[in-house]
């Protein structure tokens, strides 16, 4: 996890049966998460978006702002760097 001028960002690794829980902790964010792999970046509150990226990858979650419940929640998917 590295900080970024008021963001956070964290590797992780997701499968496609995590994903509802995952969106659904970040709509509850009331700042922006994205999530990326290379150059493609969806909202992360979005379902469709998310299930479009490859859980092949490692993804890439950029938070705007902060929330103790989702940092815990990113905590499950996080990868060692």
């Amino acid at each position: 996890m590295s900080n970024v001028v008021g963001f956070n960002q964290h590797k992780i690794m997701l499968r496609p049966d995590e994903v509802k829980d995952f969106v659904a902790a970040a709509s509850k964010c009331d700042f922006d998460v994205d999530i990326a792999y290379n150059r493609y970046v969806v909202d992360a509150k979005s379902i469709v978006g998310v299930l479009g990226l490859d859980f092949r990858k490692v993804l890439t979650v950029v938070c705007h702002g902060y929330d103790s419940d989702f940092e815990a929640l990113l905590k499950k998917f996080s990868i060692a760097c």
